[in-house]
């Protein structure tokens, strides 16, 4: 499973999409499917300032977890994904995933529930701040 799973990152230095989307290059690859999530500047009817992204060290362990298991629902050729820790602006990239399967149909689910999982499963928190001055933690224990 190890030479499917392409990259797998956690970082505080920015993504570089392109360099993700490179990572699943694969000639056996019919379809490859990328999602690209980004800071927005609105969250719950409030304007967003920034969000700063803390991740527990287990965060690699189970990354990898989750993206062994997208890959063996899917018969994934190539797979990977980033997610940013730290301090992240308006338009930054937050987190890409990207699939590469035999069939577009599979590549855009593998890279559906590969986004999903990590969200659901991940240990990294969100903190955001508001442009009223206050903040929230988001999916904190």
């Amino acid at each position: 499973m190890r030479d499917v799973i392409r990259q797998l990152m956690i970082s505080a230095s920015p993504i570089v999409v392109g360099e993700i989307y490179a990572a699943v290059q694969d000639p056996r690859a019919g379809g490859t499917a990328l999602f690209v999530g980004t800071v927005r500047d609105h969250d719950g009817g409030k304007a967003v300032v920034r969000l700063e992204y803390t991740a527990h060290p287990s965060v690699d362990a189970t990354m990898r977890s989750v993206a062994t298991a997208v890959a063996e629902r899917y018969g994934v050729v190539a797979l990977a994904a980033s997610h940013r820790v730290g301090r992240l602006e308006i338009g930054d990239v937050a987190v890409v995933t990207a699939a590469a399967c035999v069939h577009r149909a599979d590549a855009f689910k593998a890279c559906q529930d590969l986004i999903d999982d990590l969200k659901g499963n991940l240990p990294i928190w969100k903190h955001q701040i508001f442009a009223d001055g206050s903040e929230e933690w988001v999916g904190t224990p």
